[in-house]
């Protein structure tokens, strides 16, 4: 991300906290002002880097790489990303927030939060993904949020299987695919609803839930609360948050968050190449990826063994293989996995580098999966630039 002169980053500091107290939010400052205000003593530049700012409203940050060194990813430093910002905390209460049900079943029906958690309560660790996280790496560049590395958390989520909801309502037998939509709303009401849908199969997964809770605490407002959808092994983009209407129906969902956004190629194109409807089609499973954790872009290394660490994932699959390369892709060699192997969550992975001689280094590393998927050096290009998953790479100096 370009970062800005110190006199302009102080000016905007007072603006984004306001920004951030009209979300109806507490974050700690550190989490909203530019890392060149940190750098001149204002607070520390660890406390600085806790998530990265892209857009300021709605909020969009990402999470620093560093960060990915855990295997979960702490709920103050899990990525933001929203089209309208939250809606009013007041209407997403105990109290005041339901969640309704409704469209092809046999009994609609509306749920509060306590009386949709009499059904039975589950948790899973997956890995969250904006689908543009990388976009900022695509050549020519696409317009969207110029997300960078960050725009992925892993995280332990708890809640109820959507099935055993949808089961209580009665789906009717034309059903083939099921609407989310949220709490939150657009400023102008010339802007379209973030209205979502997912295939019924996707829906009745054991392993899709509706998550009240994130890493053990109850569901932050900047991610969702009180309840959002989580579909494992899928972008981000089917997690909708501040659910409130789920929608039963023969088709996807109409609109422009589901017919126009959200889709890509499913053929090769080219910048600027008409693209035809029946080209497209909407971004669900994540691809294989992997990140480079430590040591961070930049580093100064002196000569010897260097601890390299990362995290690998994959969509619905499973990740088999992490390898790194210090001499431009011509060798590859393969890391350690460590720490826990769990369906839908990221893989941790370690690698001893022997640094020798000096002067700047770039380090590789790329993930294959169980499908026998590799990441490319470079992701082919799509106009919306979702779905980066090039090879990661981070350069370094070897200091004698």
């Amino acid at each position: 991300m370009r970062e800005e002169p110190v006199s302009q980053a102080l000016s905007r500091r007072t603006l984004l906290a306001k920004v951030i107290q009209g979300l109806g939010v507490t974050l700690a400052l550190s989490q909203v002002i530019p890392r060149a205000q940190a750098e001149e003593g204002d607070v520390s530049r660890s406390e600085a880097d806790r998530l990265i700012v892209l857009v300021a409203r709605p909020l969009d940050a990402e999470t620093p790489v560093q960060e990915f060194a855990s295997y979960l990813t702490p709920n103050s430093r899990f990525f933001v990303r929203s089209h309208f910002g939250p809606p009013p905390a007041e209407l997403l209460s105990e109290l005041n927030w339901r969640l309704r049900v409704g469209g092809l079943v046999d009994r609609p029906l509306t749920f509060s939060l306590k009386e949709l958690k009499q059904f039975q309560e589950v948790t899973l660790t997956a890995v969250v993904q904006c689908s543009g996280n990388g976009r900022a790496s695509h050549r020519p560049k696409t317009p969207g949020v110029q997300w960078d590395r960050g725009a992925v958390g892993n995280a332990r989520w708890t809640g109820i299987r959507l099935r055993d909801v949808l089961t209580k309502a009665g789906l009717q037998t034309t059903s083939r695919h099921v609407q989310f939509q949220g709490a939150d709303r657009p400023v102008a009401v010339t802007v379209p609803l973030f209205v979502r849908s997912i295939p019924v199969e996707k829906a009745l997964h054991p392993d899709t839930i509706l998550a009240y809770q994130m890493n053990g605490r109850p569901l932050p407002l900047l991610h969702g609360a009180p309840v959002r959808v989580i579909t494992p092994g899928w972008m981000a983009d089917s997690c909708i948050k501040w659910l409130t209407d789920i929608t039963v129906s023969r088709d996807e969902a109409q609109g422009y968050y589901m017919q126009t956004a959200y889709r890509y190629p499913t053929r090769p194109v080219m910048p600027g190449e008409a693209i035809a409807a029946s080209d497209l089609k909407p971004v669900e499973a994540m691809i294989v990826k992997s990140l480079i954790a430590q040591p961070q872009d930049g580093a100064s290394l002196v000569p010897g063994p260097v601890t390299v660490q990362g995290v690998a994932w994959t969509g619905e699959g499973k990740v088999v293989k992490v390898e790194l390369s210090v001499d431009a892709g011509r060798t590859w060699e393969p890391a350690r996995f460590i720490g826990e192997d769990q369906p839908y969550a990221w893989r941790q992975w370690q690698y001893i580098w022997q640094a020798t001689g000096s002067g700047p280094r770039t380090i590789l590393c790329r993930a294959t999966d169980a499908q026998g998927d590799t990441q490319p050096e470079s992701s082919s290009w799509n106009p919306s630039g979702f779905l980066w998953n090039g090879w990661d790479r981070i350069s370094v100096t070897v200091k004698a």
